[in-house]
């Protein structure tokens, strides 16, 4: 269905206020929520959990199943707009709500996202002369398509092909004996081998895209993953070569434009050593929401990509960005709850002393319970200048019993 502008305190075509929709009820959709009402929408959110954190701050929680047609018929009848809060909602309920109401981003693009070996031919039809493409790899699906792996492929990483996230579904590979193994234990699911390669930096970069083709990026985020999962974001002029974040701005509009995206897009990279001093972009995957490495975002740019998430799909014009101050993310996982170990009992840790220090911005995301490895929350740290930020986020980290920056 077509996207048209819904302007915010309106009514809309179910005959109530405006209402936005998200199918996921985490941490993401809680602050697409939050975005969605500071402009004047109601919001409805489909998830399953009664206690998910976006389902307790929305005008309407339905609590079911993606796949529930009542309550699919159910966001339809609330909704406006919907939109999609994590990749891995079925991408047949998107067709079939997008069959009602403008869904942003479409089905379609989902689905590419939940597919690597879709995932990695889409990024080579959108990048055909930029230099960037993603690693060398080979598609498994069958006992012939593991036997015809190309040797040069090896060292690698085999990754399940769907439903692989902050490391999950992974494996790293030596030797074709490894990768035969490695098959073995992730169920012979459709997988892909990447070549290792060796890497210097991991960044990301946020892009919002709306209906009539308009394209906004944010500056380029520098990454650092712990296990696989995201513990430091630092965005700041001089985080990475200006030139190496030029191109890399450029290649995640394109992709964005040959998916005719609508709505917030993230693509990671890899900056890799290619014995040139900025190194070389490898592109390695997207996610078709707000990101992780986009959370500075709300303190440190004049327009959060959760209110670009909003525009988007109301049809509204993208803000052009602007950063006004460094900043660096720190991840707060739910390990903090426990410094003594797991099978302790959960305290939490010490807020006040953490707030206490300047531009110290705390977000937690309303979830229940605090177990190891569950993402609780982040802090964004902001200030007039990068020393000043990397001082407090260093002092931050080590409050908090983080691992030092990077």
């Amino acid at each position: 269905m077509t996207l048209k502008t819904l302007l915010p305190g309106t009514t809309g075509a179910t005959g109530q206020q405006l209402t936005l929709g998200v199918m996921g009820g985490g941490q993401l959709g809680r602050m697409f929520v939050h975005a969605a009402q500071a402009m004047g929408y109601f919001t409805a959110v489909l998830d399953p959990d009664p206690a998910s954190p976006a389902g307790r701050v929305a005008h309407w929680h339905i609590q079911t199943g993606y796949k529930d047609e009542q309550g699919l018929a159910q966001l339809m009848q609330r909704c406006d707009a919907i939109t999609t809060e994590f990749e891995n909602v079925p991408a047949p309920a998107l067709i079939t709500l997008g069959a009602h109401r403008p869904v942003a981003p479409g089905a379609h693009a989902v689905a590419v996202a939940q597919d690597r070996i879709q995932e990695k031919a889409h990024f080579v039809a959108s990048l055909p002369t930029s230099g960037i493409g993603p690693a060398p790899y080979a598609a498994i699906e069958s006992e012939a398509l593991l036997a015809a792996v190309p040797a040069d492929l090896l060292p690698g990483i085999l990754k399940t092909a769907r439903l692989g996230y902050d490391g999950k579904g992974q494996i790293r590979v030596k030797d074709r004996a490894e990768l035969a193994t490695a098959w073995d234990q992730l169920k012979r699911v459709p997988c892909v081998l990447e070549k290792m390669l060796p890497l210097k930096v991991e960044c990301s970069v946020i892009v919002a895209r709306g209906a009539n083709g308009q394209a906004v990026s944010y500056p380029v985020q520098r990454n650092t993953h712990i296990d696989g999962i995201l513990a430091v974001t630092e965005v700041y002029e001089g985080a990475l070569p200006a030139a190496l974040c030029e191109k890399a701005r450029a290649a995640t509009i394109a992709i964005a434009h040959q998916l005719q995206y609508v709505g917030v897009l993230c693509v990671e990279y890899f900056v890799i050593d290619d014995g040139s001093a900025d190194g070389a972009l490898v592109v390695n995957e997207m996610a078709p929401r707000p990101h992780n490495s986009g959370h500075y975002t709300q303190n440190a740019c004049d327009v959060s990509q959760f209110e670009q998430q909003v525009r988007a799909m109301a049809g509204l014009p993208l803000r052009e960005v602007r950063q006004h101050s460094p900043a660096i993310m720190l991840n707060i996982l739910g390990d903090l709850w426990f410094p003594e170990g797991a099978d302790k009992t959960a305290r939490s840790p010490a807020w006040d002393r953490v707030l206490a220090l300047p531009g110290t911005h705390l977000h937690l995301y309303g979830k229940l319970d605090a177990r190891p490895g569950r993402k609780m929350g982040h802090l964004n740290i902001t200030g007039a200048t990068v020393a000043e930020v990397k001082a407090t986020a260093t002092q931050a980290a080590a409050m908090l019993g983080l691992p030092a920056l990077p």
